[in-house]
Order: structure tokens, then C-alpha cells, then sequence
């Protein structure tokens, strides 16, 4: 084993919130190591971005876990393609126990998931941060909206976010690019369904995608392909955005391929003083040093980190003396939802592949818990959009030959689909332990406990009807209801969502929680976590831009501390 120090500053994790924590400790002065458990990934070499499907060996199809042998799990996601294998990890090189069907997506590159994520960015509104407290499910966060709004609009001015101003106090408005615009059935849907439904509004989503530049950055030109990466930057990662800015303070050192094994507590001192990294190319173990780690490796990578980080002072882990460590975990509940076919509009189509669709915020549950008395508390909101049947839809006709060609010669009928984004409740019997197993590297893996429970099951039933009532009232027809758990799809399972939070969670008291309302470790106060881990509730939106907002909020204190000499 060797040693190494002289940072002032590491990052476990250059995804979202660590190109993020980076970039603001950079800034700020600090010399800052950023540790990467993948390989490097240099933005602009995506190397399969706009290849052909015949490039492809099978024509860019989504390929099945038996057409995957080294990503069986991973090759569950639906953006895992061809064209994509090479920014997942291959399952043997980071193994879980699945107690319960759980479906863990990793990424395996420099920027780690943020080459591969959704994109959609929603702020969270009081009615997030006030719901624990207000129907008991979990504990109170330590924040409210307030505390984060300025920091919402200091990462949306630089991440880019387009979208449409909405005024609706569920889903506050941020500082946003022009909106891309709804293609011809989107807006026939609209304009029925806010009609038939006053209190319900459509929009297009708000995406992390471009549509004017900022800096190098280009507006998108509607290629398609994201999930190949972006050479054009115009939707964020870390590569493209947070990296570079980071790289331009001559603060910043990058070290790929580097697993981190724990933290270092110092007995002596009462402090943590660095962490322990195994160089997965070689297989050497290192102690590296600074004044102040970041954890951001993803919400069960980095709980992984601190329950491995076991002391004399710490038997549990790291933060692991309230029993909060590990708990509560959660994910969005999807896979559910209708679709159905719009009447007419057979003369009007769309150019490009826009890289977004829509959005129907939330509209249960406003008033209170349960206010509208449909047995769950919480509520949810739609994903989806409007399109064309393309040539796809041959398939499986009857016809050969010229009578084919005659029947896909135009485009087919316009449709519609909505697709249910739940919140998950926070529930103790959702957790992560170590296993008896280890990785390649000897680290213990993880077993994963987790399930959707009565509340999720309820609100399931109900995005599913209304998802179909909607689509009927306004006049589609052949309207049919999907439910992926009926199929057991793995991405309906936990996990599916790849949102998943909690286990290391925020909180106003050191015997609930793991952190306190700055992201700090409350046993090791110059340890912070800012991804995922850190989440007290769930919402029913996308929550990376929270992360981001938190890690900014989270630097910002930290450097102000160590001015201050209190780290």
C-alpha cells in the first residue's frame, strides 16, 4: 500500500453531482481530486454517436440480457443498445445480491450516468419538502424550498434548461431556455385535455437539452441518438459542462479507474482524513488525503463507501450510529400508464427526432396528504408524447412485396401515451447491507431489500385509469392500459427508474439521520454526500437537478467553513 496527499478536496464520483462538486470547489480555490471508478471518457469521442443501425451487427436493436452475456442486469435498461454497451459496467465487475428484484444501473466511464441519463429537470416545491412532516411517512427534511430556490436558478442558468413557464405552485418555474415546441398531436391532446380537465395542464418537458448556446455549447439539432453521447454539448454532462469548467481553474486532477474502498478515520484526531482507492488496472490499494471528501458516486455506491468504512469509533459504517444508514430506499414507480390512437391529422407530421417529450404535472393530493381521498397519499405525474407509426408497423402485416410497400408508403396514425411517474414513501424495510460476498477487488457487495409497498401498489391503480379516463374524454380511441409489474418487466421494478435515493438521508436530528441540513456527515462533519444517497422523500419528478442544487449549496457551506476554520 502507498499513501498520497496534498488535496485539498476529493470527489468520489464524476457523474452529475461530482462533475458538480468539482466544478464548485475548483472555483472556489481548492485543489481537487476527483476519484472514477470507470474508465477515461474524453467529450467528443463517442464513437458510435451517429453511425448507422446497418453499422451494427444487429441493426442497432435493444438487445435481451442472452444477447448481453456481460450485462445481463444492465441490459435491462432501455437505453442499453448496441450502440451503448460500452457505457454500462459489466455485471461481474460490480456484482449485488438482489433479495428482492432490484434493478441497479451503473455507468462505467468518466461522467459515469450522466452520458446516459433522461435529462428531464423538475424543481421540487414545498409540497415535497413538507410531506413527511405532514403525513408521517419518514422524517422531516431539514430544508424547505426556500433554502434551495437560489441555488435551483444558479445550476439552471449554467446546465441550460429549456422549457415553458407554468405558474403552478406544485411544479415551481425556473430559469429556463425557450421551450421546444409540441409537435401537431401534442397539441391537439392540450387543447382537449385542459379544456375537458381544467385543473390539469400538458407542457413539453423541461430537459437539460439546449436550445440557444451557452459558451461552446451548441442548440440541438434533433440527431436523436443522446444516449451515444453528445459531441455538440448540447445536453448536459459532466464531460461537456461541469469538467471542463473545472479543468480551466488548473485545480482540478482526475484519476479514472480508481475504486474507492472507504473512508480513513483518524482515531487520534477525531477526523476523517482521506480515503482508501483500489487502482482497478492494477489492483494496488492507495491512501490518499484531504481536508474534505465529497461522496457522490451514486445513492448506493456511496452508501456502499460509508458502510464499508467501518472503525473502532464506527462499527456500523460511517454515519452509521442513528440505524438510518442504508434505509429508506427508494425510486420512482413507472411502467404505467395508457396510450391510444389520435383521430385524424393524417396530413401533418414532424421533422427530426426531438429529444424530449411531454409532461402532465401533478394533480393529486394537492391540498393535503390525502385530500382527495383515494386511499395513498402522495401523487404523481405523466411522461410521454405524441408520434407517428413509422415503417415498424409492417412488421406484422400480411402482405409481401409491392403490397407492403403500398400499405407503408404514407406514415401511420398519430398516438399518444402517458406514462406514470410515482413517488415512492421512504419505509425502513427498503434497505442495503453488505454481503458476504465481495467484488474482483474484495470489497464486500451489496444486498439489496426492496419492494413497492401498499401506497405505490394504490397509486398505480389510479395512474392507470386516469391515464385511460384522460385519453378517452378527449376523443382517442382504441385506448389500451400498460402495467410493466403485470409483466414483470425489470425496469417496473425498484430501481427501474435509476432514480434511486435515500439510504444515507438529510434530517434535523443526529439519531434519524445521516447528514444534516448541509449535506454533512453529523459524526464526520468534513464528509458530505450530495447524490442521490442523500434524499429524505422522493417527490414524483426527476430529482437530478436537485442533486446539483444541493451539491452547489453543499460546496458553497464547505468552503465557507474551512475559511471559517470549523473543518
Amino acid at each position: 500500500m502507498s499513501t498520497e496527499h496534498d488535496y485539498d478536496a476529493i470527489v468520489v464520483g464524476s457523474g452529475i453531482s461530482g462533475g458538480w462538486a468539482a466544478k464548485e470547489l475548483t472555483e472556489k480555490g481548492l485543489s481537487t481530486l476527483v476519484l472514477e471508478r470507470g474508465r477515461d471518457q474524453q467529450h467528443g469521442d463517442y464513437p458510435t454517436e451517429h453511425l448507422p443501425p446497418w453499422a451494427f451487427p444487429l441493426r442497432e436493436r435493444k438487445l435481451t440480457p442472452a444477447q448481453a452475456p456481460e450485462h445481463p442486469t444492465q441490459a435491462h435498461t432501455p437505453s442499453f443498445r448496441e450502440a451503448t454497451t460500452h457505457y454500462f459496467l459489466k455485471d461481474a465487475e460490480n456484482p449485488y445480491v438482489q433479495a428482492k428484484p432490484f434493478l441497479w444501473v451503473q455507468g462505467s466511464q468518466v461522467g459515469g450516468r450522466s452520458l446516459i441519463w433522461g435529462r428531464q429537470c423538475y424543481r421540487w416545491s414545498d409540497l415535497d419538502f413538507e410531506a413527511n412532516l405532514k403525513d408521517g411517512h419518514g422524517v422531516d427534511w431539514p430544508i424547505r424550498y426556500a433554502d434551495i430556490a437560489p441555488w435551483y436558478s444558479y445550476v439552471e442558468k449554467f446546465v441550460g434548461i429549456s422549457g415553458e413557464k407554468l405558474g403552478l405552485s406544485q411544479l415551481p418555474d425556473g430559469e429556463f431556455q425557450p421551450p421546444m415546441a409540441l409537435n401537431a398531436g401534442e397539441k391537439w391532446v392540450k387543447t382537449r385535455l385542459e379544456k375537458r380537465y381544467p385543473d390539469r395542464r400538458l407542457t413539453i418537458g423541461r430537459t437539460a437539452v439546449l436550445t440557444q448556446p451557452i459558451g461552446d455549447r451548441l442548440p440541438c439539432h434533433y440527431c436523436g441518438p443522446c444516449a451515444r453521447g453528445c459531441s455538440t454539448g448540447s445536453y448536459f454532462s459532466s464531460q461537456a459542462s461541469t469538467l471542463p469548467a473545472a479543468r480551466k481553474t488548473g485545480k482540478l486532477t482526475l484519476r479514472p479507474s480508481s475504486l474507492v474502498h472507504s473512508i480513513i478515520y483518524d482515531l487520534q484526531r477525531d477526523r476523517v482524513t482521506g480515503v482508501r482507492v483500489v487502482d482497478t488496472q492494477t489492483g494496488e490499494t492507495q491512501e490518499l488525503y484531504a481536508r474534505v471528501i465529497f461522496l457522490c458516486a451514486s445513492t448506493l455506491a456511496t452508501t456502499r463507501v460509508l458502510l464499508n468504512s467501518r472503525s473502532r469509533r464506527h462499527p456500523n459504517g460511517l454515519g452509521g450510529g442513528s440505524g438510518a444508514l442504508g434505509r429508506y430506499l427508494m425510486d420512482h414507480h413507472l411502467r404505467q400508464g395508457a396510450s391510444g390512437e389520435i383521430p385524424g391529422l393524417v396530413d401533418r407530421y414532424y421533422q427530426g427526432d426531438r429529444p424530449n417529450g411531454t409532461y402532465l404535472p401533478r394533480f393529486r393530493n394537492l391540498k393535503a396528504p390525502d385530500s382527495d381521498r383515494l386511499g395513498f397519499v402522495r401523487g404523481y405525474g405523466y411522461q410521454g408524447g405524441a408520434g407517428r407509426a413509422g415503417w415498424g408497423r409492417g412488421s406484422d402485416r400480411p402482405e409481401i412485396g409491392a403490397a407492403l410497400k403500398r400499405v407503408l408508403r404514407d406514415p401511420g396514425p398519430w398516438h399518444m401515451g402517458l406514462g406514470g411517474f410515482g413517488e415512492c414513501l421512504p419505509r425502513s424495510d427498503n434497505y442495503v447491507e453488505l454481503a458476504k460476498e465481495t467484488d474482483p477487488w474484495g470489497i464486500p457487495v451489496l444486498r439489496i431489500h426492496a419492494s413497492w409497498g401498499e401506497n405505490e401498489l394504490a397509486m398505480r391503480k389510479d395512474i392507470k385509469a386516469q391515464a385511460a379516463e384522460m385519453l378517452e374524454a378527449i376523443g382517442c380511441h382504441n385506448v389500451q392500459i400498460q402495467d410493466g409489474l403485470e409483466r414483470e418487466d425489470m425496469t417496473a421494478m425498484p430501481g427501474g427508474a435509476i432514480h434511486e435515493m435515500g439510504t444515507a438521508r438529510m434530517g434535523r436530528d443526529p439519531t434519524t439521520s445521516v447528514l444534516n441540513g448541509d449535506n454533512q456527515v453529523w459524526e464526520a462533519p468534513n464528509v458530505f454526500v450530495t447524490d442521490g444517497a442523500c434524499m429524505t422523500s422522493s417527490s414524483c419528478v426527476n430529482p437530478s437537478i436537485t442533486y446539483m442544487a444541493l451539491t452547489a449549496r453543499a460546496v458553497d457551506h464547505a468552503v465557507n467553513e474551512l475559511k471559517r476554520g470549523e473543518l
